[in-house]
């Protein structure tokens, strides 16, 4: 079982913007003063270059169009309804906001089979819509595949009920918690485990602040440290600039990657990059746009693909 993939699904924005179904609950969010048409044209950009960047690296990116049609804002970030596993199966993940729901597209799975990756199961948790329960995929669950563990902060977007069962479908062991940003001097749930947190074969970076109950942070550090990760904690000031929104890949020549956001990068303090780099090199590229007005950055545009070849 291997922690990384070389090989990344993303959907290239047609209509991205703010989307006010899911900032009622994303505090990452900022309203940008410019119109929608010019958001998303730089969004397209900011995506582009970001795409261009991981190819040279030698990354395996399959870039599919967003509809038009669907109106969905927030498709730029698939890993919310999707995720492709080693064992051949698909899972389909139940979505908080209604409009992010129409992301969902089963002609996505002939483009993977088309590229020659083959699919065996899909697993559709959708239902639980009907009763409120939401897990909205690797945004909510962190997995560490070599030592078949889950993390998953708790949250509107992340119910307990619905991870367990996942954990049970993956035979893996459930580590929750809940992480808390401060609003306007309230605490309040942070929306995504993978914003205050990022999971790397040797190492996890993660925002240890955000964990307001001590036992769950004792445990949750525990946990990393007896699966040999290297913890590398970053502030919450660091987690709003998307600082814990990373994702480890593969590029040519098996080169393991660190993958972020310019401003994450940006944040950081020289100890930490160094921390990072002596597990892997760091790839960033500016998300400026996408960031602000989605409230999710770099791991969030990646969806990756364990699914075995055909």
């Amino acid at each position: 079982m291997t922690q990384v993939t070389n090989t990344i699904l993303m959907i290239r924005p047609v209509a991205f913007r703010m989307n006010e179904q899911t900032a009622v609950n994303n505090y990452f969010m900022e309203h940008l003063e410019l119109n929608d048409q010019t958001i998303n044209s730089r969004a397209q950009q900011e995506f582009d270059n970001f795409v261009t960047i991981l190819r040279t690296k030698g990354v395996n990116v399959i870039v599919v169009d967003d509809k038009k049609e669907t109106d969905t804002p927030d498709s730029i970030f698939p890993n919310n309804w999707v995720s492709f596993h080693a064992n051949g199966t698909v899972v389909i993940y139940p979505m908080f906001a209604e409009n992010r729901r129409r992301e969902r597209r089963e002609d996505i799975f002939d483009v993977l089979e088309e590229n020659g990756f083959r699919i065996d199961t899909i697993l559709d948790y959708t239902s639980a819509e009907e009763k409120e329960l939401f897990l909205e995929g690797t945004g909510s669950i962190l997995k560490d595949r070599v030592h078949q563990k889950a993390y998953c902060a708790l949250s509107e977007r992340a119910h307990e009920e619905l991870f367990i069962e996942f954990c049970e479908d993956f035979d893996c062991f459930p580590v929750i918690f809940t992480a808390n940003q401060t609003v306007q001097g309230e605490r309040l749930p942070i929306y995504h485990t993978n914003v205050m947190m990022a999971m790397a074969e040797n190492f996890a970076v993660i925002c240890l602040d955000a964990i307001d109950d001590k036992a769950e942070r004792k445990e949750v550090v525990e946990h990393l440290k007896k699966d040999g990760k290297e913890i590398i904690p970053i502030t919450e000031l660091q987690m709003h600039h998307f600082a814990g929104n990373m994702l480890q890949v593969i590029g040519a020549n098996d080169q393991r990657f660190m993958v972020m956001s310019s401003a994450a990068f940006k944040s950081l303090r020289p100890d930490q990059i160094k921390a990072i780099q002596e597990h892997c090199d760091i790839i960033h590229s500016p998300l400026d746009t996408i960031e602000t007005c989605g409230g999710g950055s770099a791991r969030c545009m990646m969806a990756e693909v364990f699914l075995p070849k055909a």
